[in-house]
């Protein structure tokens, strides 16, 4: 028996490792903070937890249609039209089990082998590896601080190549917590579509971005490319990550291909899932929703002011998501071992750049600041107690 290449060939997700190394040291009995993993303390809204066990009453549970709920459709393509301004059919939303499927899907209905899709560095790693798994190249850029470690036009064009087939971005990413400009982020899809390419944009956190200067919530991509594929999810914005519940805005071409994907790979989105979630629009969970999202802007500003007293440096202020991507060349470790020291010394769970990067895999550290405010405190404190330990012995 052989096992295929695929899975022999890819790599670990170090948050994950990480993680598990400190739930081990937790069983020992100490105390981890654990600022490892993108994960939201706060839950679901009560509203979508109550329709949760009113649909497991004991009713029969059957399949949904393979691209989910008609009316969960309807409410996302609501929830564009008043928060964002955007008029989408709903027949070109997918419901996915977590946006990981709906990614899953794009690259499956998007990619052949040879194709190349240019993305950023850092980025996601579970995104490239989709595209790979599909016979795709990932032609990764390695951005800068003054890009705010996202693409831009110029790096895009610079990238190009004959087999070039799409772009995927993801605004706000993960590792940094930053947005692509709205004007930069428009200009990247109008040369894609130029060059016929697709335009593939992971807005997991978009709702968790910071406001425009007027006032108004951040711009999705479909505001200035109504064709582009857009990515979202319930589990940041709602707060429902173990409910794997996602979506995808198709371009109409898409729609079909996508369904019958769909059908083949996991027929359906739990339907109990897609029936509570309907509650995350109503206007007490938006409202709930929404007063999440400023105290997550009011938790980052714990962790930056906390780095900056400990004198760790994070070169572009995150504007969205709840990651900082900070440097640690002064301390003169590399990123992966200050991870497993901080983890092992001081019992605080980070994620080193490895996962996420080459050009700053071994100089930068993710830190998630979805804990409360009482353990990003301790977190910081500790992490400056170990720093002051190891300048000493310099």
């Amino acid at each position: 028996m052989t096992i295929a290449k695929r899975a022999q060939d890819i790599p670990p997700f170090h948050a994950i490792a990480f993680f598990q190394q400190a739930n081990a040291i937790e069983a020992e009995g100490h105390h981890v903070v654990k600022l490892s993993l993108g994960e939201p303390d706060f839950g679901a809204p009560p509203a979508v937890r109550e329709a949760m066990r009113e649909a497991m009453d004991g009713r029969p549970l059957s399949y949904t249609p393979a691209l989910g709920l008609p009316a969960l459709r309807q409410a996302i393509a609501g929830f564009y039209r008043d928060k964002h301004g955007v008029e989408v059919d709903p027949a070109r939303i997918a419901i996915t089990t977590g946006a990981s499927s709906a990614l899953l899907l794009v690259a499956a209905a998007t990619t052949d082998p040879g194709d190349e899709v240019i993305t950023a560095d850092p980025s996601y790693p579970a995104n490239q590896e989709l595209v790979r798994t599909f016979g795709g190249t990932i032609v990764s850029v390695p951005t800068t601080a003054e890009s705010r470690y996202q693409l831009d036009a110029a790096s895009v064009e610079a990238a190009w190549t004959e087999r070039t087939t799409a772009v995927m971005l993801a605004s706000p990413s993960n590792p940094t917590g930053t947005s692509v400009p709205p004007a930069e982020l428009a200009a990247i899809c109008a040369l894609a579509r130029e060059r016929g390419a697709w335009r593939i944009v992971d807005e997991i956190y978009l709702d968790l971005a910071d406001p425009a200067p007027d006032g108004t919530p951040a711009r999705t991509v479909l505001a200035s490319d109504p064709d582009a594929i857009a990515v979202g999810s319930f589990s940041k914005y709602f707060g429902m990550t173990g409910w794997r519940l996602g979506w995808v805005v198709l371009p109409k071409v898409l729609v079909e291909p996508v369904e019958r994907l769909a059908m083949h790979y996991f027929l359906s989105a739990s339907a109990p899932a897609q029936q509570a979630a309907l509650a995350a629009f109503t206007p007490e969970s938006l409202a709930i929703s929404e007063e999440r999202r400023l105290e997550l802007a009011a938790r980052r500003r714990i962790v930056l002011d906390g780095l900056a007293e400990i004198g760790l440096h994070v070169p572009v202020e995150p504007d969205g998501a709840f990651y900082a991507y900070f440097d640690v060349t002064s301390t003169g470790l590399d990123a992966w071992t200050f991870c497993e020291r901080v983890l092992r010394e001081a019992h605080v769970a980070l994620t080193p750049g490895r996962d996420f990067a080459a050009a700053t895999a071994n100089s930068h550290v993710r830190l998630s600041y979805a804990a409360s405010r009482a353990e990003l405190a301790e977190g910081i404190a500790r992490i400056g107690a170990f720093l002051e330990t190891l300048r000493a012995k310099r």
